[in-house]
């Protein structure tokens, strides 16, 4: 269940999405000026424990959740190279050159790489 919020993102799941760019730079900018954290949670559209949150710099983002990816970055892009090559090519053709390249993932785990690209 996903719900519309105006000014502090979306929220998924009791869990609401980091500040933005903007309401991190009003909220500097505010406490340089020596207002007090409700103020500053007003004027920047958050809540109160966000700006203190950011002000003590102890949030760095939310933790994500579920299973870390076992192909990194570099290695969605080879297979998208493999694949804009020659797309004719069947998955498993696809997945002998890119466990060739040095990926040692499944087929499985290919084919959701190649529907996420």
């Amino acid at each position: 269940m996903v719900s519309q919020s105006s000014s502090a993102g979306y929220t998924i799941m009791g869990k609401t999405a980091d500040l933005t760019v903007v309401q991190k730079t009003t909220i500097d900018a505010l406490h340089k000026e020596g207002n007090t954290q409700k103020v500053i949670a007003k004027e920047a559209g958050c809540s109160q424990s966000s700006v203190s949150k950011h002000i003590n710099r102890e949030v760095k983002g939310r933790k994500r959740c579920g299973r870390k990816k076992c192909t990194s970055n570099r290695d969605n892009c080879t297979l998208e190279r493999i694949v804009k090559q020659n797309p004719l090519k069947n998955v498993g053709e696809i997945h002998k050159e890119w466990t060739a390249a040095g990926v040692s993932a499944s087929r499985t785990t290919m084919h959701r790489r190649m529907q996420d690209s």
